[in-house]
C-alpha cells in the first residue's frame, strides 16, 4: 500500500475517498475528513494553551511510496510551503528501489537535570544522593502514574559534579532518566523535575537552582538508512553516476561549510530530488 498512482490529480473529495478505500482510515475519520469536522473548535482550542484568540489551519497532506522496515506507509504532513510534500514522496519512491529505508530507534529516554548549588561537599553530595536514588525516583514515578502503569517513568538517576570558577563552588546535578512511552515528555519531565527538587536539595545540602529537561536527547535516537541503486538516480538528463557525484559534492560543501550545513526551515530543502 501507499502507492497511489497519479493521487496529487485527483480532487481533495477524491483523494479522502481513495485512502479510506485503502483502508488507510476508519469509518469515523472518514466522516470527520469528508465533513470538515476534523478542524479544530476553538472550545478545544482554548483548553490546550493560554490566552487564545483563534485557529490557525494549515494544509494536511499524505507522503506516498514510503517502504519502512519492510512495511509501507502513508505519512501525514502538515506543512505551508510548496513542494515539499511533492519532493518527499518523489525521494521515497527513488528509495524503494532499493528496498526502502531501514530504521531503528533506541528506547525513548528524556532527561530532566536538577541544578544544585552551593553545595558544601560535592563529592559527599553525589554519594547520597545515588545511595537514596530509589527514594528519589519513586517520588518521580509518583508524580505521573499512568506513565508508569503504561511501562514508562523515571528507570535511573545519574549525578554529575561540573568545576566551576564561580563563589558558589562546584555544582552538582542530577540527572532523571526518563522513559516517556509515546509521549514527547517534555513536560512530564520538568514536572518530575520539580517534584523531586525539595528532595534532592535536602539530600545534596545545597540550593536548587534550574530543574528542568535537557536540550540535548541522545538517549532518545532515531536511525535510518537507505541504499538506491545508481540507476533509481537517473532523470531529468543526468545519468545515475553524476547524479550520485552531484550528491556527494553537495555533501562535501555541507562538511566544510556551516552555512551549507544548518537546515532553516526556507532553505532545508533536498537540492537534486
Amino acid at each position: 500500500m501507499a502507492r497511489i498512482p497519479e493521487f496529487y490529480k485527483l480532487s481533495v473529495s477524491q483523494r479522502v475517498h481513495e485512502v479510506r478505500k485503502q483502508g488507510l482510515l476508519s469509518s469515523q475519520d472518514y466522516q470527520a475528513l469528508a465533513s470538515g469536522d476534523h478542524t479544530l473548535s476553538i472550545q478545544s482550542a482554548d483548553k490546550m494553551i493560554e490566552n487564545v484568540i483563534g485557529v490557525m489551519g494549515l494544509p494536511l497532506a499524505l507522503g506516498l511510496n514510503f517502504l519502512i522496515n519492510d512495511k509501507a506507509y502513508a505519512i501525514p504532513l502538515v506543512v505551508e510551503e510548496p513542494s515539499i510534500v511533492a519532493a518527499l514522496s518523489s525521494a521515497a519512491k527513488i528509495a524503494r528501489a532499493g528496498g526502502g529505508f531501514r530504521v531503528e530507534s533506541s528506547e525513548p529516554i528524556l532527561i530532566g537535570q536538577i541544578q544544585v548549588v552551593d553545595v558544601p561537599h560535592p563529592q559527599r553530595a553525589k554519594a547520597a544522593l545515588l545511595q537514596r536514588k530509589s527514594e528519589i525516583l519513586n517520588l518521580a514515578n509518583s508524580l505521573h502514574p499512568n506513565m508508569v502503569a503504561r511501562g514508562g517513568g523515571a528507570k535511573d538517576l545519574q549525578v554529575l559534579i561540573h568545576p566551576s570558577s564561580g563563589q558558589r563552588g562546584d555544582m552538582v546535578v542530577a540527572h532523571l532518566l526518563v522513559d516517556t512511552c509515546d509521549a514527547m515528555g517534555a513536560n512530564l519531565v520538568n514536572t518530575m523535575c520539580e517534584g523531586v527538587a525539595s528532595l534532592v536539595e535536602n539530600i545534596a545540602e545545597g540550593k536548587v537552582f534550574l530543574r528542568i529537561l535537557s536540550n540535548l536527547t541522545d538517549r532518545a535516537l532515531v536511525k535510518a538508512r537507505v541504499s538506491i541503486p545508481l540507476d533509481a538516480l537517473a532523470g531529468r538528463g543526468f545519468d545515475g553516476e553524476q547524479v550520485r557525484d552531484g550528491i556527494i559534492l553537495a555533501n562535501e560543501f555541507a562538511s566544510i561549510d556551516p552555512y551549507r550545513a544548518a537546515i532553516t526551515p526556507k532553505r532545508g530543502k533536498t537540492a537534486f530530488l
